[in-house]
């Protein structure tokens, strides 16, 4: 297991946006004990037995399109979500200035419109082929200067839009190729998952943004024997769906319809606006219902942005369902929440997790993480009370 001892790199890929902000203070608060670590499955019953990475063990970094600090990110977090306790974030300034002092200047080519727009065309110019170079170059510096002996890349960058299919997707020669070819329809998402896989020890791509972990990233992670899991965090809507789907299912009632209204501020919600990127969002969303309940009711799921909701985030769910002599009845819920404490928390324990995997010889695909995802790598399984049975199992495993 990972000791005391033992120094872990986390790279960002957006680490000046909320949740990757919401996730560096937060972390740094609860190491030097100025907040409780609710949230975490990691410290509840369920990881009892297990020698998990303490919390100031762990390194930050990351590549940014964003201008500005951490410190102004974070004094955004706190102004719309007051989710810091109280004289925490000041007490964190000088971790908060360490951090942005290992951050990189990123890249978003072919991110889609709305990120080229929203971040004004500030995105490094460079070629595909530099790019890759810099990328793996900025990962080893982070690895050497700060002596770490684990490093996991975590994608949290903005939703992009679908990955239309191409050759040099589906193997890491293609990929490679087309990166040294300088391709234009290369995307930058593809360049940082080359580069994690190549450099790093865990991948994970906690966005819909399919380049990070397309086929070919997966063939070297392979090939390597790195961890990797995606796609997708699971925090909200979809969190609730994948656990009650079922229970309509457990008690054979019909689903007749099941509507979904997402409501959403903040960044991801701005980028989200645009048809193009809201396309991979909303496909991962509406996906899980027929995988559930074993047929495909009449469903909808809208995302609208809201912009005077900021990280706050607002869902309303209305299910049509048929139970005995053919009655029709619904269920409406509302579900109300701040995207980067819901998030932000599960970053934390799929690092852990992983680290428990890699010292267990564990390589590729981590399936056991499939309870944080709405589209997870390899598992068929939505069922949340299944995925979460089987994380369970491989914990038991673990402690015992």
């Amino acid at each position: 297991m990972a000791s005391k001892h033992s120094r872990t790199g986390i790279w960002l890929i957006g680490a000046r946006g909320g949740l990757a902000t919401t996730l560096i203070a937060g972390t740094r608060m609860m190491a030097k004990k100025l907040a409780p670590s609710a949230g975490l499955l990691s410290d509840g019953p369920l990881g009892a037995g297990i020698p998990w990475a303490p919390l100031s063990s762990l390194e930050f970094g990351g590549h940014d399109i964003r201008r500005g600090t951490l410190r102004e990110s974070a004094s955004e977090v706190a102004a719309a979500t007051h989710c810091f306790p109280q004289g925490a974030l000041a007490a964190i300034g000088k971790d908060l200035d360490a951090v942005d002092g290992r951050i990189r200047m990123g890249a978003a080519q072919n991110c889609g419109p709305a990120i080229q727009k929203l971040h004004g065309g500030r995105a490094k110019a460079a070629s595909p082929r530099v790019q890759l170079r810099q990328f793996r170059r900025d990962l080893r510096e982070f690895r050497a200067k700060n002596r770490l002996q684990q490093l996991v890349v975590v994608n949290v960058a903005s939703t992009e839009p679908p990955l239309r299919s191409a050759s040099h997707h589906r193997s890491m020669e293609g990929l490679l190729a087309a990166i040294r070819a300088n391709s234009q329809s290369i995307r930058s998402s593809e360049i940082y998952g080359a580069a994690a896989a190549l450099e790093a020890d865990v991948v994970i791509n906690f966005t819909p943004n399919e380049g990070f972990l397309c086929a070919g990233v997966r063939e070297i992670a392979e090939i390597r024997g790195v961890l990797y899991m995606g796609s997708d965090g699971k925090t909200g809507e979809t969190l609730v769906k994948s656990a009650l789907a079922p229970m309509f299912h457990y008690r054979n009632l019909k689903v007749l319809s099941w509507m979904g209204f997402n409501l959403l501020g903040d960044g991801d919600g701005e980028v989200l606006r645009d048809p193009a990127h809201k396309a991979a969002k909303v496909r991962n969303k509406d996906g899980i219902l027929a995988r559930i309940l074993g047929y495909a009711p009449d469903s909808l799921v809208r995302i609208d942005y809201v912009k005077s909701l900021g990280d706050n985030k607002t869902a309303w769910d209305f299910v049509h369902f048929e139970g005995f002599l053919g009655h029709k009845m619904c269920l409406q819920l509302t579900w109300s929440g701040t995207d980067s404490v819901l998030a932000a928390p599960l970053i934390l324990d799929m690092v852990r997790l992983a680290l428990v995997a890699r010292a267990r010889g564990e390589t590729g695909c981590m399936k056991q993480l499939a309870l944080f995802f709405k589209a997870p790598l390899d598992v068929s399984e939505d069922n949340l009370h299944r995925q979460y049975e089987s994380l369970a199992r491989w914990m038991a495993e673990a402690a015992g």
